[in-house]
């Protein structure tokens, strides 16, 4: 049986989410995924989608919105896999309980804004030239390792040899695959 995989996306959620297909296509051969539109779990309705709007939205609510929605609709333990937004998401919800194997989370804005980290093993990666990325005392005062990657900034997730970066992490985390022979690159 698959082990399950929760994917939250980063602000934009589905309308600017081409790149999410390709996740989704290294992983559903070996995953049960469930994916979740970070604007749909936050109940953003806006009239105008530009990045301030939906940004001010979050901030102002929609974050809050969208853990709670989490906590409620999640019961099983799973794999977390969370961009942007959705990172900062399953976090907070981590520490109110939501069942959590493990969480990768890929330039999780606002998350530099957290004290206290969820008792689940987590991992966080950055670009280097991420500007909302947090600072190493702010990793080492929590006690969580992140990951800077050179020459990328906060979209990093959408290019494509993060996207294998990421698959074959996760692919090693949880399916431990003893045979490398099956790599995604």
């Amino acid at each position: 049986m698959a082990e399950r995989l929760v994917i939250i996306s980063d602000m934009w959620g589905a309308k600017k989410g081409l790149w999410i297909t390709s996740y989704l296509g290294y992983l559903q051969q070996y995953f049960d995924i469930v994916f979740y539109d970070s604007q749909q779990l936050a109940n953003l309705d806006l009239k105008v989608n530009s990045g301030e709007n939906i940004h001010k939205a979050f901030v102002d609510g929609g974050i809050d919105t969208a853990v709670a929605h989490l906590v409620k609709k999640e019961k099983v333990a799973s794999h977390y896999l969370a961009f942007s937004t959705g990172g900062t998401i399953a976090w907070k919800a981590a520490n109110l309980g939501l069942p959590i194997k493990s969480l990768y989370a890929i330039s999780a804005t606002r998350i530099r804004m957290e004290d206290k980290r969820p008792e689940v093993p987590a991992r966080l990666i950055f670009g280097k030239n991420d500007a909302y990325r947090p600072s190493l005392d702010w990793g080492e005062k929590l006690g969580v390792e992140i990951e800077n990657i050179d020459n990328f900034g906060h979209t990093m997730y959408t290019d494509e040899k993060i996207i294998r970066k990421v698959c074959q992490d996760l692919l090693d985390q949880v399916t431990k695959l003893p045979n490398k022979s099956k790599k995604v690159v």
